[in-house]
């Protein structure tokens, strides 16, 4: 008789004996209204999914750490939301922005004896990723992200490799929060790459052969007035920028092509500002910015549809105590 590894038992166990947790419990809807009404009252391993909605264009998927759910927006709408259980204390979930660095749908764990992670989708070479898993309503995983099945199923088939994924808030906290940090990159296998803050008679630094080509994502920090920009998860400029800071809302904007053929930033509503979500940005925000002509021209010539934009109140520059944020893992090499 084949003997079974503990690690395998425990494993399957916390993907199908949890009652409820991970089969049948999802919804598909078909409008935007009914997907918001199911939204509302989600219990631990409920979903709800509705992608025809807004069936084509790029992809965010926003974790909030302090509810404990995911949202999925296609072109800056809302398309599913689904409950997750995230790190527990000692292992915790890194808040930042990251890139989807590698996908298998059949998994296995190299860390927990080769446990199965159904619908991997990796987000660091240190072992954070978005995957299947145990969902009891609060945080348990070992820093992954724990979706239900069916949803993390239907999520695998959706998304593309370099699709950005958010992850924000405190699982120690019911309210939203901002991070205490926002730049702590990581590179292959997790190693962390040197922070090189703007030099004191520097405006911007722009390097884009450091990264040729792959997707780009903004982060904006209004409490430190700095823009950074990567593609592909490697930073290819910064810049001191000016910027209202009075709001300290989190806000997400994707560039994308409309049916028209133009092109425009759209507004995803995540968690705590959904009221302008799928709505087009209005061009006079961008009168509020401030930058370096030569970065600015520079930076209009990469932006493709797809782009991300994440404006946050956390700090880009240093602090002496705190979390750091991650903003995107790079690929292996």
């Amino acid at each position: 008789m084949r003997r079974t590894r503990p690690g395998y038992v425990l494993a399957v166990i916390s993907l199908l004996a949890v009652p409820n947790v991970l089969i049948a419990q999802g919804s598909k809807v078909s409008s935007a209204i009914e997907l918001a009404r199911q939204a509302e009252g989600l219990r631990p391993g409920q979903w709800v999914w509705a992608p025809e909605i807004s069936p084509d264009g790029p992809m965010t998927v926003y974790v909030d750490l302090s509810r404990q759910q995911a949202t999925i927006y296609r072109n800056g709408v809302r398309i599913g939301v689904s409950t997750v259980s995230t790190g527990k204390p000692g292992h915790e979930t890194p808040a930042g922005v990251f890139a989807i660095l590698q996908k298998d749908a059949k998994h296995r764990s190299s860390t927990y004896n080769n446990a199965p992670m159904p619908y991997q989708q990796r987000l660091t070479w240190d072992g954070v990723a978005l995957h299947a898993g145990g969902l009891p309503g609060y945080p348990e995983s070992h820093g992954c992200v724990h979706l239900p099945l069916e949803f993390s199923r239907q999520l695998f088939g959706e998304t593309r490799m370099g699709g950005t994924v958010i992850i924000a808030g405190r699982a120690s906290n019911p309210t939203l929060v901002p991070a205490a940090g926002v730049l702590a990159p990581l590179g292959e296998k997790g190693t962390v790459i040197p922070h090189v803050p703007l030099a004191a008679n520097e405006a911007y630094r722009w390097t884009p052969e450091a990264s040729p080509s792959g997707p780009i994502t903004m982060i904006v920090s209004k409490s430190d007035q700095r823009i950074v920009v990567s593609r592909n998860g490697v930073e290819i400029g910064r810049a001191r920028i000016q910027v209202p800071s009075h709001d300290t809302e989190t806000h997400v904007y994707t560039y994308t092509t409309l049916a028209d053929g133009r092109s425009s930033w759209v507004v995803v509503g995540v968690p705590g500002h959904g009221g302008g979500s799928g709505q087009l940005l209005d061009i006079g925000v961008l009168d509020d910015l401030r930058m370096p002509h030569e970065f600015y021209t520079a930076l209009r010539g990469v932006i493709v549809p797809g782009t991300t934009v994440l404006v946050t109140q956390a700090p880009i520059l240093r602090r002496n105590s705190g979390r750091e944020m991650t903003i995107m893992a790079s690929r292996e090499k």
